[in-house]
């Protein structure tokens, strides 16, 4: 068999840095993690071949070589995925596809062969068989939980690692809180399931081996879910892995609560992390009780961001407007928290129901979904009938957006975040790429942009006042480009 695995095109959304990776010559941020897995699964003499849409095009050629063709893909890609079913039909060339984006909405795929949905580590092998037989079936499913200790490594070499600015690498999956917008455990389970520490660092290894000397990004949904196995296992193996060579710098997601734990961020921080991403949500905690965010509630959240930046961890949040019990004034309220806590990625979503959620269930009993949810977070867009009325969420939406990422409260954002900042346990190399972002942002932003002027001035503050972060503030200067482009793309 030649197995064609199509990884469909993102489009221009929050995280997909399409407006940042141009200063350092990439093409997307990270190669497919789950068709690279997948890969591995196939029997090893097979033919393989990668064809990701976000740094390549998909050819002729290549669809003539197929006997079959895998899509996988998350629910932001799903219109470009539906394009690639179409060629690959028009092709001739059978369709097997998974992934979060058809398990979600398995009922809407007519152009699918055969649907190998939820986790490939127990569905798969039981296509394979039944294809071996040629008596395979059309839809794989189950309500099992894969054990991870048996997932394979993800097949580095089938992707050119060279179009990409980081990479990505999963230890568990699993979360144990529920909150109702999330399909995380409807995907994944509550009881968190961790590979072994020995099989993470083969994997990272094995990335080192294929020359990868940058950034890693730990794609768990909570990282922290499973503490014990993190703090004796994971955590004191990436120490010792670490050690005798350059740090790989390495940004994952965690719960509020981590902040707690004054012990459990300073192993990660030594460790090599330097980034977390906490969904937040929201400051009011009427909305955080409303929406089954407990772990959020009853809590001082500006506090808890500072303990864990002064830990050496940036915080990324996640914010989310609409929530039923929402007024007009909870546009301000984000603003004033965001700017406050110097949370420089603030990713600020209108709420959305996606299937197979309880908020999805909820509203479907009231009456008030309206489509399918986009996957976007950032887009403008929400599949839900808002109890504010959609013309004033819209409306307050995107004032916030602009307010957010302007020049000047970005940049206001960027020193309050630098000025909490503890000693990162990774500093950012010196290379050539990074030479050429520097320059090429010193003449987008420093010559031609709008934000000039902010730009120097932050420039000059941190090499004054925080000489050793100078390299990270020009890195939040070039996501912030990227984060304005897209916001006035969905705000004009």
């Amino acid at each position: 068999m030649n197995i064609l695995l199509l990884c469909p095109e993102f489009p221009d959304t929050f995280w997909s840095y399409k407006h940042a990776l141009k200063f350092v010559g990439c093409r997307a941020t990270q190669p497919p993690l789950g068709l690279l897995t997948v890969a591995a699964l196939l029997p090893p003499h097979w033919g393989k071949r990668l064809v990701d849409l976000n740094v390549t095009r998909l050819t002729p050629s290549d669809l003539a070589w197929a006997d079959y063709a895998f899509i996988g893909g998350m629910v932001v890609q799903r219109a470009s995925a539906l394009r690639l079913i179409a060629r690959c039909r028009a092709a001739g060339v059978p369709i097997v596809a998974g992934g979060p984006l058809f398990t979600s909405e398995p009922g809407a795929w007519p152009g699918v062969d055969h649907l190998v949905l939820n986790e490939a580590e127990i569905t798969l092998p039981l296509f394979l068989a039944d294809l071996e037989r040629g008596q395979a079936r059309r839809v794989y499913a189950t309500n099992e939980f894969a054990d991870l200790r048996a997932s394979p490594s993800p097949l580095w070499e089938l992707a050119d690692l060279r179009r990409y600015s980081l990479m990505g690498v999963q230890y568990s999956r699993g979360c144990p809180f529920q909150c109702d917008f999330c399909n995380v455990t409807t995907l994944f389970g509550r009881r968190p399931r961790t590979k072994s520490a020995a099989q993470f660092i083969a994997e990272l290894t094995g990335l080192r081996r294929a020359h990868w000397r940058g950034p890693v990004f730990v794609v768990d949904d909570n990282l922290i879910a499973n503490r014990r196995s993190l703090r004796e296992e994971l955590l004191p193996a990436l120490i010792q892995w670490q050690q005798g060579s350059p740090k790989t710098p390495f940004n994952t997601q965690v719960s509020i609560d981590l902040a707690d734990d004054p012990s459990l961020m300073a192993m990660m921080v030594q460790a090599g992390f330097g980034t977390v991403f906490v969904g937040i949500e929201t400051p009011d905690e009427q909305r955080l009780v409303e929406c089954g965010k407990r772990q959020n509630a009853h809590r001082d959240l500006a506090a808890d961001v500072r303990r864990m930046q002064r830990a050496g961890l940036e915080v990324q949040g996640g914010f989310i407007v609409g929530f039923d019990g929402d007024t007009p004034l909870v546009f301000q309220k984000q603003l004033d928290f965001i700017q406050h806590s110097g949370i420089v990625t603030a990713m600020v979503g209108m709420l959305q129901a996606l299937a197979g959620t309880r908020l999805h269930e909820r509203l479907s009993r009231e009456g008030r979904i309206r489509g399918s949810g986009s996957g976007d977070n950032v887009d403008g867009s929400t599949n839900i009938v808002p109890t504010m009325g959609l013309a004033a969420l819209q409306q307050g939406y995107r004032q916030l957006l602009r307010q957010l990422y302007s020049p000047k409260p970005y940049y206001q954002r960027i020193r309050t975040f630098l000025r909490e900042y503890g000693s990162p346990a990774t500093r950012v190399r010196l290379t050539f790429r990074n030479l050429v972002a520097f320059g090429r942002s010193v003449l987008k932003l420093g010559v031609l942009g709008k934000e000039r002027l902010p730009y120097w001035k932050l420039l000059v503050w941190t090499a004054l006042r925080r000489p050793s972060l100078l390299a990270q503030a020009i890195s939040l200067a070039i996501c912030g480009h990227h984060y304005r482009k897209v916001c006035e793309m969905h705000i004009l």
